[in-house]
């Protein structure tokens, strides 16, 4: 008998160029623009601060399991009450730091049986997961790809770049940029996706509106499941 290989999940990384860039939006609207189209599809947030002591709806994690109806995990694997990077927030809770194996092995373990799997990062790239390791690392030893949530307000430009030039550095694919629509529109709304895609050479940047609507949201990002599928 002839054994097929095991096809290992596609991981894809969404990380965001600062705070408050639309970043659990993107990931709850990708992961439901991917259940819709019939791909398998599991959402983790690795680790998130600022959190009540039991899990609640307004969650990162919880949001992301709820978008794709997944059985495990059910809210972010490690969880932190301080609303501090979690370096910080581990620290200044008396609680160990997180070790980097042991995060990859629990992403790894929760990845699979599923064909994509997306993981939101706390906070940016740089963003200290323990004093001696960031996101860029773990994406690198997951093999992951990384599509940057953006907000399209002025500044954006500057933010998404570096976070751009970040990822060549660590050797790390760059599936595109989401730029979200900012509550409060601005004249530089009209010329950052171009501006982007010409410094960068990415053109892979995707302008969204902001909505509530979960439909509307995951209709929004389906232009970006290109990006992320794979090949067949």
């Amino acid at each position: 008998m002839t054994s097929v290989p095991i096809t290992p999940p596609r991981i894809v990384f969404v990380t965001g160029t600062d705070s408050g860039v639309g970043k659990t939006w993107v990931g709850c609207a990708l992961a439901r623009a991917l259940v819709n189209t019939g791909h398998g599809v599991v959402a983790i947030k690795v680790v998130e601060t600022g959190t009540e002591l039991n899990p609640s709806a307004t969650e990162d994690g919880v949001q992301l399991a709820a978008a794709t109806g997944q059985r495990s995990p059910l809210h972010a694997i490690y969880r932190f009450r301080t609303p501090v990077a979690p370096a910080v927030a581990a620290e200044l809770e008396g609680q160990p730091k997180l070790d980097f194996d042991t995060v990859v092995s629990e992403v790894e373990r929760f990845a699979r049986g599923s064909e994509i799997t997306l993981v939101e990062t706390a906070g940016g790239l740089l963003a200290p997961l323990a004093w001696d390791w960031n996101v860029v690392d773990l994406a690198e030893a997951l093999g992951a790809s990384v599509l940057v949530a953006a907000a399209n307000r002025l500044g954006t430009i500057n933010h998404t770049l570096l976070t751009l030039s970040a990822l060549e550095l660590g050797g790390i694919l760059a599936a595109g940029v989401v730029l979200s629509a900012p509550e409060v529109p601005d004249i530089s709304m009209a010329t950052n996706r171009d501006a982007i895609v010409r410094m960068s050479g990415l053109d892979r940047v995707l302008e969204v509106p902001r909505t509530s609507d979960p439909a509307a949201a995951a209709e929004a990002l389906s232009p970006a499941l290109p990006w992320i599928l794979p090949s067949r």
